[in-house]
């Protein structure tokens, strides 16, 4: 025991001489890095900057991958022109494909009830578009409604389809209306609901196309972009439904899927191809020739659907506009009765 002590208090003793003649070696070091911090502010920022948007960028990706094994395909998959597609087809009948907006994916359609309300009638089938939900989106290709739409005959075809009944909804129906202008003989009659048709100027657009800036885009979608749509979400969902409130349905739209990394550039991809894609078609509407229903809230709070639905109304002289009253942009949510009347219009008509 005494041993013991001796040992104990001699280590206690040396203790202070060891830390001290270790401070010396440190104090270069610390002088160094006060120095550094006085004379490069800057750099240290950008250093501390880099490290943020590097545990950022991990987390978002981590809870990426979190949300698809939370949300799995609910349908197939077929490889098209090197693009994956992932597709969910119910119901037997004349086929029905549904094409869903920017941002978006099968599950909208899905937890609107539409697909199954389709499917005792026809042979529904709905796409998740290059860089939605499950499906690719190649970069080099640019995925305008026309390029789109020529997946989407491709995709058709390996089903077996030569005849179709087409709805689309917002961004969703230019690739209806380009797949209708490049393959008439494949549109039997077309559904367009709450679509964007005419340029004009939308400030939305040029805020929402930042993510498709090549190397900034990246960066962005990689870290700052995925939490602020998380802390948008809910004033997205204010102007996209108002004025009517959010339905209950809609919880089983996985919004966790819609603020990937991956979904973000398509999303703002679409953005920026929005205004030209709309100047592109815009004296070419006269050229279609089969049944068309056009559906549109009249509360529509991201589009004017005077100057946008009912103008298209005018161009397209066997079209039918069915304005829905109380009704926002998700009319196929809040109105799905509307867009399913809408359908059996056109297959009536066809």
């Amino acid at each position: 025991m005494t041993a013991a002590r001796t040992a104990a208090r001699a280590l206690a003793a040396s203790t202070p001489s060891r830390l001290t003649s270790l401070t010396p070696s440190l104090e270069p070091v610390a002088r160094r890095g006060r120095s550094l911090a006085k004379t490069h502010p800057f750099l240290l920022a950008a250093a501390a900057a880099t490290a943020v948007l590097a545990i950022t960028a991990l987390v978002n990706r981590r809870l990426a991958k979190s949300a698809e094994r939370a949300n799995p395909p609910a349908g197939q998959f077929m490889d098209v022109d090197g693009v994956r597609l992932h597709y969910v087809e119910r119901g037997t009948g004349v086929p029905l494909v549904l094409l869903h907006g920017n941002g978006s994916m099968i599950q909208d359609f899905a937890s609107s009830g539409l697909i199954d309300l389709a499917a005792q009638n026809y042979r529904v089938i709905a796409f998740d578009r290059p860089g939605f939900g499950h499906s690719d989106r190649p970069r080099n290709v640019v995925w305008t409604p026309m390029a789109q739409a020529g997946l989407i005959k491709s995709a058709l075809d390996r089903l077996g389809v030569s005849e179709a009944f087409v709805l689309g909804h917002s961004w969703g129906a230019s690739v209806a209306v380009a797949l209708a202008l490049e393959h008439p003989a494949m549109v039997k009659g077309m559904v367009l609901a709450s679509g964007y048709y005419y340029p004009t100027f939308r400030s939305d657009v040029v805020a929402g196309s930042a993510p498709a800036i090549p190397l900034l885009g990246d960066i962005l979608r990689y870290t700052i972009s995925p939490l602020i749509s998380r802390m948008m979400w809910p004033l997205l969902m204010a102007k996209l439904f108002g004025p009517r409130s959010v339905p209950a349905k809609f919880a089983g739209f996985p919004k966790e899927m819609a603020v990937r990394p991956s979904q973000i550039r398509a999303s703002a991809a679409e953005a920026a191809l929005m205004i030209p894609d709309a100047f592109r078609f815009r004296r070419a509407y006269g050229e279609l020739k089969m049944p068309v229903v056009i559906v549109a809230g009249d509360q529509d709070r991201l589009i004017d659907i005077d100057a946008q639905s009912r103008r298209l109304h005018h161009d397209v002289r066997q079209s039918t506009f069915r304005r829905v009253r109380g009704a926002g942009h998700m009319v196929h949510q809040t109105a799905t009765d509307a867009v399913m009347s809408s359908i059996d219009e056109v297959a009536a008509a066809a």
